[in-house]
């Protein structure tokens, strides 16, 4: 299955109204095209387990190199130093761009910097769970992968690892060691499930409790202690439901509030029946959003 970028240029009309015009459309900026990669769903008790792989859910930039070049989710082309990948195998690899538990922000300040910083990429590591353009279910695909990797010229290009937890007993227990050594969690992927850039329930994110993603709309200002300040981010969930997010903000981002337009992430328990969040408390910017 050859996968290839799809990147373009909105020259269409040029065609129609001579060489300047087109010149013109070709000097527009490229249009943005998501990379593409398999999305997760969400983890729930009693999904049948026997046939998953279980691995440590990174909490970084999802990384896409095409064979040539490295690009976010999103579709931004990223750029990393040459060193980083000059090495990396002419074919499509999946995974994250990782500086290490809890260092979320760190990464997001690599990945963004320009140019980039040769030291602070040595801090970096791509964190490789697929290789999309192999034939075969997942399992196939991990075979091979595992001889793929390690390359020893790019120590800091790694094959996730990959166990089973067949019960819910045992992924339980492994989600609670990982969450005391400081990861965000777990993810299951379906080792009969061939690779689709889609999201679906082949691979599964698990974690101690629920978060997504909203956008920021509209500040609303505080009353009583927060006078004067930000008292709640009004956000948009990808549905168009809306809703106000106070929990969670600390004096200084209530102080230099998150612009709007920007994408958060929040933590929250359960929904209620109008399918807005419950007792959603505001947990991060989610900068590579914008990626």
């Amino acid at each position: 299955m050859a996968i290839t970028r799809r990147w373009f240029l909105l020259a269409a009309a040029g065609a129609a109204f001579g060489l300047a015009h087109v010149t013109d459309a070709a000097a527009q900026p490229a249009q943005k095209v998501p990379a593409p990669v398999m999305l997760a769903e969400v983890y729930h008790p009693g999904v049948a387990l026997d046939d998953y792989w279980v691995s440590e859910k990174y909490d970084g930039i999802r990384g896409y190199w095409d064979g040539k070049q490295l690009w976010t989710r999103s579709g931004e082309r990223i750029a990393a130093p040459r060193w980083f990948t000059e090495a990396l195998p002419a074919e499509p690899l999946d995974g994250e761009l990782w500086a290490g538990r809890g260092r979320f922000s760190q990464t997001v300040s690599t990945v963004r910097s320009q140019p980039p910083s040769d030291t602070a990429w040595r801090e970096i590591r791509f964190m490789v769970f697929d290789v999309p353009a192999q034939p075969g279910d997942f399992t196939a695909r991990l075979a091979y992968l595992r001889k793929l990797l390690p390359i020893t010229s790019v120590p800091w290009v790694v094959a996730v690892p990959q166990q089973r937890a067949t019960t819910a007993e045992d992924l339980d227990a492994l989600l609670e060691k990982t969450m005391k050594l400081g990861g965000e969690g777990l993810m299951l992927h379906r080792g009969a499930s061939h690779y689709h850039a889609e999201r679906s329930n082949d691979l599964l994110k698990v974690k101690a409790y629920d978060d997504a993603e909203a956008r920021v709309v509209e500040h609303i200002g505080g009353r009583g202690k927060h006078g004067g300040r930000l008292g709640a981010l009004l956000v948009e969930m990808p549905n168009g439901k809306r809703f106000k997010l106070g929990g969670g903000l600390t004096d200084a981002e209530r102080e230099n509030p998150p612009p709007v337009g920007t994408w958060v992430t929040y933590r929250y328990n359960g929904t209620n029946p109008s399918g807005v969040p419950r007792f959603a408390r505001f947990l991060r910017v989610r900068e590579d959003m914008d990626f």
